[in-house]
């Protein structure tokens, strides 16, 4: 799963301009220092082939370097894609009037950490079994599992077929982070207003009982590995989001507008929360 959450990070910059095919992927990848000689021949191929499963499932080949040691496990990569300028989506076009889609749910950092804190029987697992199940935690690291390791090549094919006029994939930054470089480079003077916000099941009650909620409801969470922001035309967002959903079977959401503004970005003081399953 590290190795199929890596290959769909590290493409999901391509498909967020639109490009479909890319053309080589190269592997760059590091096992750690304290791993014994049999933990290394163990797991460091099972993250490969992860990686080059995800790989083949965006038919992309994939180029291995050499496995270098470091006191810390790196997975990643460099993808590339030769296209011409009309295959792709330039990110700098949003129009007043249009409606901002999620392809991904939020809260994939607090959904891993709580795993974590429940195998670790840590100080923050006790403060969540005063609501949650270990059941409750299991299912949430799943979604997150499953949606981190979810292409976006889905979202990135529709971006063409609705007419999407600019997006960006949602990473380290968080939503607030990626949504605020995305609406800098506009051509328009336009405002991202965002008032939805779906987040995996169960990451709002976290976040409530570890008092991290400011953080998770401001957009500002670090994520990985998520979802595409696309701002298209809004009589064309639903129709993505049911396209969507029949082609990859999960859920995209209409979570926000562009209206006439600085170029800044605007998160509801009281958004909508979807839990996401």
């Amino acid at each position: 799963m590290l190795g199929r959450i890596a290959l769909a990070n590290v493409v999901s910059d391509v498909y967020a301009v639109g490009a479909l095919e890319i053309d080589e992927i190269k592997l760059v990848c590091s096992a750690p220092t304290e791993f014994s000689d049999e933990e290394r021949d163990i797991v460091v191929p099972m993250i490969i082939k992860g990686f080059q499963d995800a790989a083949a499932e965006s038919k992309s080949r994939v180029k291995i370097g050499s496995i270098a040691l470091n006191p810390w496990c790196i997975i990643g990569g460099i993808a590339t894609a030769v296209c011409h300028k009309s295959e792709l989506i330039m990110p700098y076009y949003a129009q007043v009037g249009d409606s901002l889609v999620l392809t991904k749910p939020l809260g994939t950092q607090l959904a891993t950490n709580a795993f974590i804190w429940m195998t670790e029987e840590s100080d923050n697992w006790k403060k969540l079994t005063d609501k949650l199940s270990k059941s409750d935690i299991e299912k949430t690291y799943v979604i997150a599992m499953e949606s981190m390791s979810r292409l976006n090549k889905s979202g990135a094919e529709l971006m063409h077929k609705f007419k999407a006029h600019a997006a960006t994939d949602v990473t380290g930054f968080g939503l607030f982070g990626h949504a605020d470089n995305l609406a800098k480079f506009q051509k328009e003077s336009v405002d991202f207003e965002i008032h939805t916000l779906p987040i995996i099941k169960n990451v709002v009650q976290i976040a409530e009982l570890l008092g991290r909620s400011a953080k998770l409801l401001a957009g500002k969470a670090v994520e990985t590995s998520g979802g595409l922001l696309i701002s298209l035309p809004a009589e064309n967002a639903q129709g993505f989001c049911e396209e969507y959903e029949a082609v990859s079977g999960h859920a995209a959401w209409i979570v926000g507008r562009v209206v006439a503004g600085s170029r800044t970005v605007k998160m509801s003081s009281n958004p909508t929360i979807i839990s996401a399953e």
